[in-house]
């Protein structure tokens, strides 16, 4: 039975000119209508898409018309039920964020790639890390720091240094961001389960910034990360690149 097609698009000429012309071929259906998501775009849209349509529960297959497309697989206007029939499912479940603020606000934000600490002026940010309410860093000094999952390993926190994490390993990534104290510290492998809690010593003379994926919370006192309990998205990938193929192409590209 073919399944039944939503398609969606980021603002990029190119990729409205694409999705006019796939609408033509496969039809306008809204994502409430659909069995499955098709996005047009880069890894940016790719992770709006996820986030926008997260209630929904629908598998999405990206194509990628966009700078980056590491989440996404090569555009083709031809054959797309066929491809779509016949991709690989990769679950990915998300980072939960619970930031408080300065004003004594606080937020809660999903993130698919990372979560991210960043100072927000000239000062160095110190901050205390905690794993499972144990402390395990008294004092953290650094640009930032970043906690990924295995999907996001190959994005910012590759570029910090951090480790690739193989997908299915159940393991998160933390990476520091030019860490001036402890000067040796590289992060550290954790598994899955750990809840990670950051505290910003000093707010006031050195603010930090809380980033999940695209959502930001200024004038963070502390950060809690812990793996989303019962949230998920399935990304849809062709066989002969799926998600787990590609991270490992990334480890032995030179």
């Amino acid at each position: 039975m073919s399944q039944r097609i939503a398609l969606v698009a980021s603002h990029g000429p190119e990729a409205q000119a694409e999705l006019a012309k796939l609408k033509e071929r496969y039809g306008d259906l809204a994502p409430e209508e659909a069995d499955v998501i098709v996005a047009l775009g880069g890894d940016g849209f790719m992770l709006r898409t996820l986030h926008r349509h997260l209630a929904l529960g629908k598998p999405v297959y990206g194509m990628k018309l966009g700078t980056v497309g590491f989440l996404l697989n090569p555009f083709h206007a031809d054959d797309l039920p066929e491809r779509i029939a016949r991709a690989q499912p990769t679950v990915m479940r998300p980072l939960a964020m619970h930031a408080h603020s300065e004003s004594g606000t606080s937020v809660e934000a999903l993130a698919f790639n990372e979560v991210s600490l960043l100072r927000q002026t000239k000062q160095a940010a110190h901050i205390r890390v905690s794993l499972n309410g144990i402390v395990r860093i008294e004092e953290l000094m650094c640009d930032g720091v970043l906690v990924a999952t295995p999907a996001g390993s190959t994005a910012y926190n590759l570029s910090a240094h951090g480790p690739i994490l193989p997908i299915g390993s159940k393991l998160l990534a933390m990476t520091p961001i030019s860490p001036f104290r402890p000067r040796r510290w590289r992060g550290a492998v954790l598994p899955e389960t750990t809840e990670i809690k950051f505290e910003i010593l000093d707010p006031y003379k050195r603010p930090v910034s809380a980033t999940a994926d695209s959502s930001e919370v200024r004038d963070v006192v502390e950060v809690v990360i812990r793996e989303s309990a019962d949230q998920t998205m399935t990304l849809l990938f062709d066989p002969e690149l799926n998600l787990e193929e590609r991270i490992l192409k990334e480890q032995f590209t030179v």
